[in-house]
């Protein structure tokens, strides 16, 4: 079976200084290397300057970013992006399924700009 090669996208090649610095490289596809709404989300991450971003007031927000292409940030530790149907969140190993718990449901936990 055909697997995409995956290459390493270090969080040093986004920012100089960041703030978080774990993990410090994530696993990307190339097309997804070249997503600048994802660095920019990855940026706005490991900066923690969520100026722009706030709470939302309900899932059309969350949703709306995902159809604009954008990336909502989970409990300030994880870009989410959906594709296929689901939704998935950024791991230094790639992308990975969220898990359906009753902490996704609480809109405190999600970050939208």
């Amino acid at each position: 079976m055909y697997k995409n090669k995956k290459e390493r996208l270090y969080i040093y090649e986004l920012l100089e200084n960041p703030s978080v610095t774990y993990p410090s490289y994530y696993a990307l596809s190339s097309k997804m290397m070249k997503n600048e709404m994802l660095h920019n989300a990855l940026i706005i991450l490991h900066s923690l300057d969520f100026e722009y971003y706030n709470h939302p007031s309900s899932y059309e927000d969350i949703f709306s970013m995902f159809s604009s292409g954008m990336f909502p940030i989970y409990k300030e530790m994880h870009v989410v992006g959906y594709f296929g149907g689901k939704m998935m969140y950024l791991d230094s190993s790639g992308w990975k399924s969220m898990p359906c718990t009753k902490d996704v449901f609480k809109m405190d936990n999600w970050m939208v700009c």
